[in-house]
């Protein structure tokens, strides 16, 4: 039969794998950078989307990021798919940057 398929059980898994993925620029996972904006589970078909953006349209790592995060995502288990939408909208700002990586880059 197989083990029973958690949505959220697979969210956390994958926002562990995604805190693994840094930015080369900035010493904090791109998770807490707030890089991350939705990470979305469909349960039917154990497909993943996830939502992202960059620091800057013109980020050195704009083609290699988003394929480390899709790559990355796809070797969590009970993942068949993933799809990545990379945006500018809302742009990111330093707001979107979690406490932790505040205090981490001495904002705090």
């Amino acid at each position: 039969m197989g083990t029973t398929f958690n949505p959220e059980t697979l969210t956390e898994e994958i926002i562990t794998v995604i805190k693994t993925i840094y930015d080369p620029e900035i010493p904090v996972d791109i998770y807490e950078l707030g890089l991350i904006y939705d990470v979305f589970v469909n349960q039917e078909r154990k497909a993943v989307k996830i939502i992202m953006t960059l620091t800057t349209p013109n980020c050195p790592v704009a083609e290699s990021l988003p394929q480390e995060v899709k790559d990355k995502v796809g070797t969590v288990d009970g993942v068949e798919e993933v799809e990545l939408d990379l945006t500018f909208e809302p742009a990111w700002t330093q707001d979107l940057m979690s406490d932790e990586a505040k205090l981490a880059l001495g904002f705090l």
